[in-house]
């Protein structure tokens, strides 16, 4: 006998090139439970936790700056955590301090971490061309140094708009296990897609951040080539030295292959607690430690491209967004996290904006203002 099945509906693409979960309609319940929608994970917990006192100043969220942002519907979660003490944390009623929360591409600042190790002991170099690591890599990427690929700051075919649903960024999610490929279409892995990304002069010359989370899925792809080692032993690295509590989920393709462009999923204490080892410059639980020192500082003190207005002040370096003080970065959705390594401070926000393209400019900007002058204090 046939017993015919019906396509996961979670996964089948309806309208407006997205697939169910990730229509305004089901986003939020699709967000919320992201880390068991995909087709292929990966979960990680360390075998060390770091403890979390509670030190609650109250005045944090008697600012109006604070009030207004938790106050939104499409609130999820925000923690302020400074050495081992939390500050001020609130949740919506749908979320909790238990609940995984995809940080989307927050999940790009792992690769500060590695890339940082790799440049520090001398196996990766910044300013070598990408396809003498990757000979396999299409024109989009071949002639670019790894330098300006981990700043956002080449020029090729990749498309990243989110106002437009048929932007190659959605066309990715096949490959990545987010949706289902159309009927005819080969399902693909992360690396085979990126080697088809075609592109000519790579040179940016807009002075202004080009972001593409193909990007990091490079600067990944590099990072295993390179060292000998799979990207889930650098992520298992950065686990244990965060001490995260939960578990660490990140989405991956049918090879194993994890998104390190924007799957992971975390609650928001284990986000600060990870979000730490850029405020202490890579120290972590137990005497572990990540990244490099060096390299953590000189992400915030020589920066890449700016974002056009009215993100100007930021610029993008190494896989992270920095003013020159914090270190962070944003997410598909309204997510952030920030780190000043100057204070100690983390500061996590999480949000499931339902508009057509989960992005307003108009949200992303007061939200990280509010966050930076938290964490200066």
């Amino acid at each position: 006998m046939t017993f015919p099945s019906i396509a996961n509906p979670d996964l089948v693409t309806l309208f407006d090139n997205k697939a169910r979960w990730n229509l305004p309609d089901h986003r939020r319940l699709g967000f919320h439970n992201l880390h068991t929608t995909m087709r292929y994970a990966i979960s990680l917990r360390a075998p060390g936790v770091l403890p979390l006192q509670k030190q609650i100043d109250w005045t944090i969220g008697e600012r109006p700056e604070v009030a207004r942002f938790l106050a939104m519907p499409h609130f999820s979660a925000f923690i302020v955590v400074r050495g081992d003490h939390i500050l001020y944390e609130a949740y919506a009623p749908d979320c909790g301090p238990d609940r995984p929360h995809p940080i989307m591409s927050i999940t790009k600042t792992t690769l500060n971490l590695m890339l940082g190790r790799a440049v520090a002991e001398g196996i990766v170099n910044l300013d070598e061309r990408v396809g003498t690591y990757l000979p396999e890599i299409g024109t989009g990427y071949a002639e670019a140094t790894v330098r300006a690929v981990a700043d956002m700051n080449i020029v090729n075919d990749f498309n990243e708009d989110y106002s437009d649903p048929y932007a190659a960024s959605f066309e990715f999610e096949p490959a990545c296990g987010w949706r289902l490929p159309l009927d005819g279409q080969k399902e693909g892995t992360t690396r085979s897609f990126v080697c088809g990304i075609t592109g000519g002069d790579l040179t940016n010359r807009a002075g202004e951040v080009l972001y593409k989370s193909t990007n990091s899925d490079v600067i990944g792809w590099i990072i295993e080539r390179a060292t000998g080692r799979a990207l889930r032993d650098w992520l298992i690295e950065i686990v244990e030295a965060a001490g995260i509590e939960g578990c660490f989920h990140i989405t991956c393709d049918r090879e194993g292959v994890p998104l390190v462009d924007g799957g992971a999923c975390l609650t928001a204490r284990d986000l600060a607690r990870y979000g730490l080892l850029f405020a202490r410059k890579g120290e972590g639980v137990d005497g572990r430690r990540v990244g490099d020192a060096a390299f953590i500082e000189d992400t915030r003190r020589n920066p890449g491209p700016s974002w056009a207005k009215p993100r100007d002040w930021m610029r993008y370096s190494r896989q992270t967004f920095t003013d020159g003080i914090w270190l962070g970065h944003g997410g598909y959705g309204g997510q952030f996290m920030l780190a000043n390594p100057d204070t100690g401070t983390v500061v996590v926000y999480f949000s499931v904006l339902e508009n057509k393209s989960a992005s307003d400019t108009n949200h992303f900007t007061p939200m990280v203002k509010m966050m930076e002058e938290l964490a200066a204090q």
